[in-house]
């Protein structure tokens, strides 16, 4: 077992690789009560075009499939792995992102149990066409409540238009018409393909000994059985440079305009640092931009064009890249207009290396202050390690970035390839 102390942020962690692939991170914090686990395979929503573990024939699967899956792993031989952690006085949940699925837990005792019940109904498949159909009705209406949230819509909505192939473009849950279109084998050579212990990784942090926790899950896994497992072949996706749909305005039943213009971003760095500066940069201009001491949003703010509502920011993954502004406004077309000028005159920006300095010790202390949530670093460290990056080390990240590293990033706001979404009132 790897024993690795970070010293800017006084945390240790300790990593190891079971024979089967699996990698396993720790991070003790002795001081604390609670415990988190989180089991997480590097597969998401947009993973619908791939070749199945033991075929040769790249397949396309409905959307929402990596969903539909989350929902069935809680189905075990004996019962529901929700009611198992219950049982421990411990809860437990999942998510599925564009680019990951993920199971935890959260407890206060009987941390080993849990570990091991988090490893054991992941690394099985209980999943039966009967429970599928079951299933369908839930998710269904799951769906349908999304349909109706506004907010969920003008995300959305918005990523949607910048793209034409990308399957980023739809819901993670997907649609009624493509969830109606799986079923138990096809969600069975899914798991086979992308829930290998080699595609996956474990994060525990919190109340225990890493010596006992490790000693558990390598036992755990030494009594399971795994095949080597070749590399994933992902299908690639041809993707134009140009948005979908420049703009677009949808009614729904609010009270306020809601305004989201986005801005795709074509080139994706294939190197892992050229892409976390990139990403560091962007988070660094929004803060000078739209912080709440900066001028310009005090400016807006002061001619009634923007409230608390709203927000900025870059969202880049594994093939993708787009930077988001949002928010809810009595002067929606004055607004729009804004943000449009704004990434028109962005080439021009000047960098004030004053505030740039000051808001990289803001972003530093706020990653500082996120090492006390268990939920947060796990979450922080599953995200970024999918990525090829060490979260441990993105202080010393931020604090090498530069003037020029920001400069580099002006050109990407390119209104040629932005794109507004506007929700509306309906009007009777």
């Amino acid at each position: 077992m790897e024993k690795i102390y970070y010293q800017t942020i006084k945390e240790t962690l300790y990593h190891e690789v079971m024979a089967n692939g699996l990698q396993v991170y720790l991070m003790p914090k002795p001081d604390f009560t609670k415990t988190y686990g989180l089991f997480t395979t590097n597969f998401g929503s947009i993973d619908t075009t791939f070749v199945p573990i033991n075929e040769t024939e790249m397949i396309t699967v409905p959307d929402g499939v990596a969903h539909y899956l989350e929902h069935k792993m809680f189905d075990m031989d004996d019962g529901d792995a929700s009611n198992e952690f219950a049982k421990l006085g411990a809860s437990s949940n999942a998510f599925t992102s564009n680019t990951r699925t993920a199971y935890l837990f959260s407890t206060t005792s009987h941390e080993k149990a849990c570990v091991n019940l988090l490893l054991d109904f992941v690394q099985e498949c209980n999943v039966t066409q009967e429970s599928v159909e079951k299933e369908r009705g839930i998710i269904g209406q799951e769906i349908g409540m999304y349909d109706d949230n506004p907010d969920w819509q003008s995300y959305f909505g918005g990523v949607h238009n910048l793209y034409h192939n990308h399957p980023v473009r739809i819901d993670i849950a997907g649609t009624v018409e493509s969830i109606a279109k799986i079923d138990a084998p096809l969600l069975h050579r899914i798991y086979n393909t992308f829930y290998h212990p080699s595609n996956m990784m474990l994060f525990v942090a919190g109340h225990f000994d890493a010596d006992e926790i490790m000693e558990e899950i390598r036992n755990n896994q030494a009594r399971k059985h795994f095949s080597p497992m070749p590399p994933i072949i992902r299908g690639t996706i041809n993707e134009p440079a140009q948005v979908d749909v420049k703009s677009e305005v949808k009614m729904m039943d609010v009270t306020v305009d809601k305004v989201a213009v986005n801005i795709k971003i074509n080139d994706t760095p294939k190197d892992t640092h050229a892409k976390l500066k990139r990403e560091l940069a962007f988070t660094l201009l929004t803060d000078m931009l739209f912080s709440k001491s900066s001028s310009l949003r005090e400016e807006w703010s002061n001619q009634g064009l923007i409230n608390d509502s709203f927000s900025a920011g870059l969202t880049q993954e594994r093939d993708y890249a787009f930077y988001s502004m949002s928010c809810d406004s009595d002067h929606s077309d004055k607004l729009r207009n804004k943000l449009h000028e704004l990434i028109r005159n962005m080439k021009d920006y000047q960098i004030d290396e004053e505030v740039l300095e000051r808001v990289k010790k803001k972003n530093i202390g706020i990653l500082i202050q996120a090492f006390n949530s268990l939920e947060t670093v796990a979450n922080m460290f599953s995200r970024y390690y999918f990525e090829g990056i060490n979260a441990f080390t993105l202080i010393d990240e931020i604090n090498a970035i530069t003037a020029s590293d920001i400069e580099a990033i002006l050109p990407l706001f390119n209104d040629e390839y932005s794109a507004d979404y506007t929700i509306v009132p309906i009007r009777k």
